[in-house]
């Protein structure tokens, strides 16, 4: 006989009669905890409701555009159909709202011998992703094990990217701004690079922030163990290194494994010469001519820092633009700045081929205004990343991975395996860290049978160029390519007055509004971009209309300014330049 339970809606706060806009579910699919089932809409905000437990769904219990309430009924769910355990009553927070959540069911591990290591929690890499799940996770009490596959733990954000990157790109500045300020009647000498106290100065940052991290496991009592990992089962890993194999049994796992640079075929690897985003850090020399393969955003923060340091440089982008998926009037003021030092600017233009020669290494060019080939002293290809799914033999564990190397993920970050989730670069989206970041704590939590999952509503994306460049949510290139619509306010730096003192008058703050003046997206371009772009994020997360920022008193005079700036041209307050004439 089945077992029913009846799915009410939960505390929702201090809303009521709130519309349901969307049901995701229909009768006979099955649902896991925190699947969604249906999409409300306040005025403030789309709201989930998930599901509190494993189960089919039996029949709905009300439609689209029926406003609802807390303790609201949403559909009768078979729970006996999704194999609960007999005598287990995992319906307690579905028969009504004011019962006490349940736990996620997860399956019975299957038996098997002990391993050389035994844990409650496996996670595969120790990068951004992999260290927060696994020091969340032992918050949580669970006995982790972390498995890296290089002497350090950090992956290749501390160790071989944005850390060492954002460490050149400072000494990069300094340099630039010492220049710059001759105009300003402050001259300095020609500056004297001295690359071995540079790369010191770069790989004491990253040792600070690894060592760190070391003691911050130690305290916590997780387990590193080095080496290259693979599944050999759903429930066991064998770790490889320098001729020893472990072999791990774990009750759950957390992948997060990252990525790695694309080698684009047709250029000589096998030459030093040659390098990826990794290489271009180990500061080996300074080049006199260096071409950098991609203008996205890593190639242009290396391109950024090879300036200053005196190499001549020209950049090469497939995309007709630089840094493709920004709007065009954000990466304008950096594009005029780099066309005034760079040698050379190709877009619309691919690498056909290269070749190593005695003076360099030679380049043929197709398409744009490139020469047909030239030669120089190194080349950094900067085209992408690919994710290493691929490279763990998933497929013993029973995990799918897609042809690129992806692993799908719901909002728990769980595979297709129940007791096995993935985070960061390996499954989709931006490549960035602090997307793994969150989604690693959703997913330690989700292990420890919490209720938690994945929502963030935008994830903010950087440039650490001179000038930077960043932006969030909506971009006016969507928009249009997609027909959505929405408003814009712009507010010019030229009259910031903090922006004048800093030399950022090419600057700009950009707001994106809905038809009820909510900000949807943002994008600024100028000195510490990357800092300012967190406030319109927030406002955005929070569901705050254009008034509630503008209406914020913020300091001045500061950069942050702008932001409020923005606001009151959008609202048509604004006394700082002239207000935009109303249609």
């Amino acid at each position: 006989m089945a077992r029913t339970r009846i799915v009410y809606v939960p505390d929702i706060g201090d809303f009521k009669d709130v519309e349901v806009i969307d049901i995701v579910v229909a009768p006979g699919d099955t649902v896991r905890p925190e699947d969604p089932l249906i999409t409300l809409e306040s005025d403030k905000a789309s709201i989930d409701i998930p599901a509190p437990l494993d189960g089919t769904v039996v029949k709905l219990l009300l439609s689209k555009g029926d406003k609802i309430s807390r303790g609201a009924a949403i559909l009768e769910l078979d729970i006996d159909a999704a194999g609960a355990p007999p005598g287990k009553d995992t319906g307690a927070s579905a028969t009504a709202p004011s019962h006490p959540d349940t736990q996620p069911l997860r399956s019975a591990p299957e038996p098997m011998a002990d391993g050389d290591i035994r844990c409650d929690l496996l996670v595969l890499g120790s990068g951004p992703g992999g260290y927060t799940a696994a020091f969340r996770a032992a918050d949580l009490g669970l006995d982790v094990v972390m498995v890296e596959r290089y002497p350090q733990i950090g992956g290749v954000c501390l160790n071989v990217g944005c850390i060492p990157s954002k460490a050149l790109l400072h000494a990069a500045q300094v340099i630039d701004e010492a220049k710059d300020f001759a105009r300003h009647g402050i001259h300095f000498g020609t500056p004297r690079i001295d690359l071995p106290a540079l790369a010191a100065y770069k790989d004491g940052v990253v040792g600070k922030l690894t060592g760190g991290l070391r003691h911050l496991a130690g305290q916590r009592k997780v387990r590193v163990v080095q080496g290259v990992g693979r599944f050999t089962s759903p429930h066991t890993l064998t770790v490889a290194a320098e001729g020893d194999e472990q072999r791990i049994r774990f009750e759950q796992a957390i992948i997060a494994v990252g990525s790695r640079p694309v080698h684009l075929p047709g250029l000589p690897w096998e030459d030093p010469r040659v390098m990826d985003s990794t290489g271009a850090l180990t500061l080996e020399d300074i080049p006199d001519r260096l071409l950098v393969v991609g203008g996205g955003i890593i190639g242009l923060e290396m391109a950024c820092v090879y300036d200053a340091l005196g190499s001549k440089v020209t950049v090469c982008e497939l995309s007709r633009d630089l840094m493709p998926g920004a709007d065009r009037d954000l990466v304008k003021p950096l594009e005029k700045r780099l066309k005034d030092r760079y040698e050379n600017i190709f877009t619309g233009t691919r690498v056909a081929r290269a070749q190593a020669v005695d003076e360099g290494i030679r380049v043929w060019f197709e398409g744009g205004k490139a020469p047909e080939q030239d030669t120089f002293d190194r080349v950094l290809v900067a085209v992408g990343r690919l994710p290493n799914g691929g490279q763990i033999d998933a497929g013993a564990a029973g995990i799918q991975v897609d042809q690129h190397g992806f692993i799908k993920v719901d909002r728990q970050m769980r595979t297709n395996v129940e007791h096995i989730f993935a985070v960061g670069d390996v499954v989709g989206g931006p490549m960035l860290a602090h997307k793994a970041t969150h989604e690693a704590k959703v997913a330690a939590e989700a292990a420890a049978g919490k209720k938690s999952h994945f929502d963030a509503r935008a994830i903010p994306s950087v440039a650490y160029t001179h000038p930077e460049v960043a932006w969030m949510g909506l971009t006016e290139t969507k928009a249009k390519a997609e027909g959505i619509e929405y408003t814009k306010a712009v507010f010019p730096w030229a009259a910031s007055g903090r922006a004048l003192s800093v030399g950022g008058e090419a600057g700009l703050t950009k707001l994106l509004l809905d038809d009820q003046q909510r900000i949807i997206g943002a994008g600024i371009v100028g000195p510490n971009a990357g800092e300012l772009i967190a406030e319109a994020l927030l406002a955005l997360e929070m569901g705050a209309d254009v008034e509630d920022l503008g209406l914020t008193v913020h300091p001045h005079p500061t950069l942050s300014e702008t932001l409020g700036f923005a606001a009151e041209v959008a609202h048509g307050s604004i006394t700082d330049i002239l207000p935009p004439r109303r249609r």
